[in-house]
């Protein structure tokens, strides 16, 4: 069995959609989207030239917004490779970059003491011998449908560029690979059978012992990926909880889109990493680097906001999980030890009363400025005129301001009595 550890102890990463797709700006499957010939999209090629990337500057945002580990598409569907792969002339150093970006990415982020993880891509829209489909760019060109195609001269292909991977660039400590789609509907779809799955799965671990693995070679891995949602209730698979690791972008789109400006507010950022870790949960947030090698400025803002709060809330999200109490609605407990934390999405009138916990918490504090909540139960009445029949003699009762204090998502630490 894997060990998750240090996974389950981040819970809160930073996902990079980066390649030729960043020249068109139009969202990362934009070449499928606009059905652009292989050749024609080739010509991105010719002016990738990211000249003012800074990895080290994108790994010190990423850090001060509380993440801890990374994962970057070193292949995506495109096919385009950062790395200077010695199977394909697709890459970065045939491009005007001319240098192997995967190799700055990763030792700037190692640098500042990130965990390092490679996304990789199953689907390549590039390579001769990868069958089209349903959501190949070709799907609607009869000539290319036809076209004789040798699965296992792609899977081969896949196989050594993995090697290439998990061998040139040290420590490797997660390997994303996306995605299978052999499901009814899908004509053409490929699945584990196709990809070789399991050989994949003994490749990458017997290059890299202890490395993670995701779930999307359609066989059981290491976490489970659900995409631009929060799931209702904890994962679970068999009836048994499971690491899994939420993955969402900021606007919709993984890679660059110019004019895509629907970004996520940073409270509502804050309360999805919340939940996910009340959910024993990780978060993986993507930002999609523009062609000159930049994050975008509200990409920036938005972490910025985040390490505002994480700066302050951070030990009620590393290390932290799930907790057997019953928050409130519209309230989120993390416990981290003996110490349980209450995460306040709406702002109550003064009382927010916790059900089956008196006598359970010796002390409460905002956990922003550590200044004391009040505590009272049955027995020491809130207010005089006050009428809950829900207030029992289990119920505490946590006194709080009127205003709410200038956070994103305020929180009350609670620490509780030695059982």
């Amino acid at each position: 069995m894997t060990d998750t550890t240090w996974f389950t102890d981040a819970r809160f990463g930073l996902f990079v959609h980066w390649g030729l797709h960043s020249l068109a700006a139009r969202h990362e499957w934009v070449q499928k989207h606009e059905a652009i010939p292989t050749e024609e999209y080739g010509r991105y090629l010719e002016y990738f030239d990211p000249d003012l990337f800074d990895p080290v500057a994108w790994a010190e945002t990423a850090w001060q917004a509380g993440m801890r580990y990374t994962v970057i598409t070193t292949k995506h569907h495109e096919g385009f490779c950062l790395w200077d792969s010695d199977l394909t002339d697709f890459k970065a150093t045939s491009a005007p970059a001319s240098r192997d970006l995967l190799a700055e990415f990763t030792d700037a982020f190692r640098a500042r003491g990130f965990k390092i993880g490679f996304y990789y891509s199953l689907i390549d829209w590039r390579h001769p011998e990868f069958p089209v489909d349903q959501y190949h760019p070709h799907s609607e060109d009869e000539l290319a449908k036809a076209e004789p195609r040798d699965m296992g001269k792609y899977v081969e292909y896949m196989n050594g560029q993995v090697t290439e991977l998990l061998t040139r660039y040290g420590q490797i400590d997660i390997i994303w690979f996306d995605y299978s789609y052999n499901r009814p509907g899908v004509w053409g779809g490929k699945g584990p059978d196709d990809w070789e799955s399991e050989n994949l799965l003994k490749l990458a671990r017997d290059l890299q012992p202890g490395i993670l693995v995701n779930n999307r070679l359609g066989i059981p891995g290491d976490f489970a990926t659900p995409e631009q949602f929060q799931p209702s209730n904890p994962p679970t698979q068999d009836g048994e909880p499971i690491v899994w690791e939420a993955c969402h972008t900021l606007n919709g789109s993984w890679g660059y889109d110019r004019d895509n400006h629907r970004f996520k507010s940073p409270d509502l950022l804050a309360r999805m990493l919340i939940d996910s870790v009340a959910k024993n949960g990780n978060v993986l947030l993507n930002v999609g680097p523009n062609g000159r090698g930049e994050l975008e400025p509200t990409a920036v803002e938005r972490l910025s906001a985040l390490a505002g709060w994480m700066r302050l809330h951070e030990r009620s999200i590393r290390g932290a999980g799930a907790s057997d109490f019953q928050a409130p609605t519209d309230m989120r407990f993390t416990q981290r030890g003996n110490r349980l934390y209450l995460h306040l999405y709406t702002w109550p009138l003064k009382h927010v009363h916790l059900q089956d916990m008196a006598g359970k918490v010796a002390y409460a504090q905002f956990l922003h400025d550590a200044s004391e909540v009040g505590l009272k139960w049955h027995g020491g009445a809130v207010h005089s005129q006050l009428e809950d029949s829900s207030i029992t003699e289990d119920t505490l009762t946590l006194i709080v301001p009127e205003q709410k204090p200038d956070v994103l998502v305020p929180v009350i630490e609670l620490f509780l009595e030695e059982a």
